[in-house]
């Protein structure tokens, strides 16, 4: 059984690690938070049904590798964000959820290795898949909101170019 364990801890280590790699390799140009399967599902309503499980209460509790490794793109937004500091974070919650989604794929083998006691494997295996899950959940939960915050942001940059240059034109003295 501990030879179990181990094995069990040095595969969800193992490739935990791999595709966090593999996650901070991809090119972002390949996740649009509109497009499937990152859009939002008729069945989360509108994000409501998160709020059902009060994700809004305890996201903030669960690990956060950016806050671990500082070359990462905080998930946290300054005080004064740009949409394409906004947009940029909606892709890592695509990244993430795609990362979340291959790590619960990636624990089926688990009770493969738990050979006298397959339902040792089985527990740990929906325990992995409900850790992952909850990650998953946070993504899906973000998304919509940065999304709006990225639209907003935008909208009032362009309202803020706009008005620059009209002000510019109206200094103008050959104008």
């Amino acid at each position: 059984m501990v030879i179990s364990f181990v094995i069990t801890v040095f595969y969800t280590v193992v490739v935990g690690m791999g595709l966090f790699f593999v996650g901070e390799a991809l090119p972002r140009k390949w996740f649009h938070a509109e497009k499937f399967p990152f859009r939002p599902w008729g069945w989360e309503r509108g994000g409501r049904v998160y709020d059902k499980v009060r994700v809004k209460k305890w996201k903030d509790r669960v690990p956060d590798m950016s806050r671990v490794r500082k070359k990462m793109i905080p998930k946290r937004l300054g005080v004064a964000p740009r949409a394409e500091q906004v947009y940029r974070l909606v892709q890592e919650t695509c990244v993430a959820e795609v990362i979340h989604v291959a790590l619960i794929f990636c624990g089926v083998p688990i009770p493969f290795f738990w050979r006298e006691h397959r339902i040792c494997g089985v527990i740990l295996t929906v325990g992995y898949a409900l850790g992952n899950l909850v990650f998953v959940v946070i993504q899906r939960y973000n998304r919509p909101m940065l999304l709006s915050l990225a639209k907003r942001l935008e909208e009032r940059e362009v309202r803020q170019q706009n008005a620059h240059r009209n002000c510019a034109q109206d200094s103008d003295p050959l104008g």
